[in-house]
């Protein structure tokens, strides 16, 4: 049963029956739920074994459940909720949502009724400026199965698929045609869910703006890419207005706040001399996520946002865990009242 809505105190705090149904401004996580193997995010069965939407569903409304016990308003759901809905060999899966009508039907509801803002963000070989016709004709295939999931669900405007711009493929501008291009050659249905992010490596908050400009898409902005790929030195919070100024005035604007990893991390090497394998400790990639979020610096990014509206998906290795400690760095900080 979904808990009724009530106005938090300060009691309410710690993650438990927290409830608000309009907060000012909401923090989310993505897919996993971190120490929970029994909160499972899709059907991962091979599908030799028959995996289906219909269990993906269920495993679905324990987390919306979840959610609902600590008072999370905000959730990136996982791309493969509906197993190999979009594998051309295997047309088997292919109408799975068309199967699972009611039971989406329902769980939109219950999303509605928690107030609850989801999100999807395809895999990395979701690529719409491919300059390998396969390759954006099945990247656009998937970006309208997400589209369809979504608008299953009833999910409101705010609802957004959020993807990247691609690659560079050594044609900056032949890159961006094909991407406008492709996206101007999607249902309607898909472009209006469709949100551009800033990325780590190839396309920084201003190449993404000029894609805007010639779309109309609006823009995720990235706090931790744009730390690492600022070609520019565009001012951490000028960056974010200029994003938030690409979306529609009745939608909330999103974006993604990650602090980056400083630990090194151990990986697998070979040696090249007698090819044994051995674990060595290397500097964390730049733009790599955490575990945590570092509290100061996100009570340090929203003093500069002043007042304007948004809401915060998070990106962080110990997922709602990170979250929980975020909601008592804030509360510490006396600034647990303008988000949550």
């Amino acid at each position: 049963m979904i808990p009724a809505a009530r106005s938090p105190n300060r009691a309410d705090l710690d993650g438990s029956g927290w409830a608000d149904p309009h907060p000012p401004r909401r923090l989310g996580f993505a897919v996993k739920i971190a120490g929970r193997p029994d909160l499972k995010d899709h059907d991962s069965r091979r599908w030799q074994n028959g995996p289906h939407l219909r269990v993906s569903l269920h495993y679905l409304d324990q987390i919306f459940a979840y959610l609902a016990e600590h008072g999370i308003r905000m959730y990136r759901i996982s791309s493969d909720i509906a197993p190999y809905i979009t594998h051309p060999d295997l047309p088997q899966f292919h109408q799975q949502i068309e199967e699972c009508r009611d039971a989406l039907t329902a769980l939109g509801e219950r999303a509605r009724a928690l107030n609850l803002r989801l999100s999807m963000h395809p895999a990395q070989h979701i690529v719409l400026n491919s300059p390998t016709e396969r390759v954006a004709a099945a990247s656009m295939s998937d970006l309208a199965y997400h589209a369809r999931f979504l608008d299953a669900l009833s999910a409101d405007a705010n609802a957004k698929i959020v993807t990247h711009t691609g690659g560079v493929y050594g044609d900056r501008a032949a890159a961006a045609d094909r991407f406008v291009r492709h996206y101007e050659s999607l249902p309607s249905a898909v472009q209006r869910r469709l949100v551009l992010e800033n990325d780590e490596t190839s396309w920084s908050v201003e190449e993404v703006l000029r894609i805007h400009e010639r779309t109309g898409i609006p823009l995720v902005f990235d706090t931790l890419h744009h730390a690492v790929n600022n070609p520019s030195r565009i001012a951490v919070h000028d960056a974010f207005r200029l994003c938030l100024a690409t979306w529609p005035a009745e939608h909330v604007p999103k974006i993604h706040f990650s602090t980056q990893r400083r630990e090194h991390r151990e990986i697998s090497r070979q040696d090249p001399n007698t090819g044994i394998r051995a674990g060595v400790r290397v500097p964390a990639k730049p733009g790599q996520h955490d575990d945590w979020i570092d509290g100061n610096e996100f009570i340090a990014f929203l003093e500069g946002a002043g007042d304007a509206r948004f809401d915060v998906m998070l990106e962080a290795k110990q997922k709602q865990l990170a979250l929980f400690r975020l909601r008592d760095d804030l509360l510490a900080a006396g600034r647990s009242g303008d988000i949550w």
